[in-house]
């Protein structure tokens, strides 16, 4: 663990049981050592915060890689702090780049850490929860790792789409299920029809830890990342 996640764990996790009452539940769920992702549904910003403050391991994201790549001082704090939060970068700039950005994650995985990650891709739009995208399923099938599905509720009170600042008082749920049985698409080659069975399997275990209703498409790009892949703003 770097000095900085530990001092930011050390100070969020406590911080965050204050001002949120956080019920967390299956912790038992999450493997004691090895690698392991947790897959999660995703509603506010502040969901990998929140993970990473109330699991009781040390989680790795994936990270856009503008943030590690600019220049001068600015840019090289940036990039440290980064790397000490255990981020990830990854490029996003569509294509092929996007299709392989979830490789980054295989050496995290291989050295026994864990991977937080949101299947959905991006944010909900409305509180509904949105197809999954397969890259997960390959991933944990290219470790190998097992699969955690988690489900958040209530973050997007916390912080909504659009919110700079998150708001003190919402109470939310962290659900943590049991890791998904992936013998049926273990020790062979997995096709894309394999890899959208998977991907289901594990939508579904979400869907039933948070009660969301469930849409069978793509959640929809907001107007902030089509701007964003055009270069004219960067957020996440």
């Amino acid at each position: 663990m770097s000095a900085l996640y530990a001092v930011g764990k050390f100070a969020i996790s406590p911080v965050s049981r204050l001002l949120w009452r956080p019920k967390v539940s299956g912790l038992d769920n999450v493997p004691a050592t090895g690698p392991a992702i947790l897959a999660s549904n995703h509603q506010s910003v502040i969901d990998s915060v929140l993970m990473g403050a109330l699991m009781p391991r040390n989680v790795y994201f994936l990270a856009k890689d503008e943030y590690f790549i600019a220049s001068g001082v600015k840019g090289t704090v940036m990039r440290n702090v980064m790397y000490g939060l255990n981020q990830i970068p990854v490029d996003r700039s569509g294509g092929r780049a996007s299709l392989m950005a979830l490789d980054a994650a295989l050496p995290v995985l291989r050295d026994g850490h864990v991977l937080g990650i949101f299947p959905e891709g991006t944010r909900s739009p409305d509180g509904r929860l949105y197809r999954g995208r397969p890259g997960v399923a390959k991933l944990a099938l290219d470790a190998p790792a097992p699969i955690i599905p988690i489900g958040l509720l209530n973050t997007e009170k916390i912080q909504p789409i659009g919110a700079s600042v998150p708001r003190i008082g919402p109470t939310v749920e962290v659900r943590v299920g049991e890791p998904l049985d992936l013998s049926q698409w273990q020790g062979g080659e997995i096709d894309s029809r394999g890899l959208r069975e998977l991907t289901l399997k594990l939508m579904n275990a979400i869907q039933q830890l948070t009660g969301q209703e469930y849409v069978t498409r793509y959640a929809p790009k907001r107007p902030d990342q089509i701007a964003a892949a055009n270069g004219s703003v960067e957020k996440d």
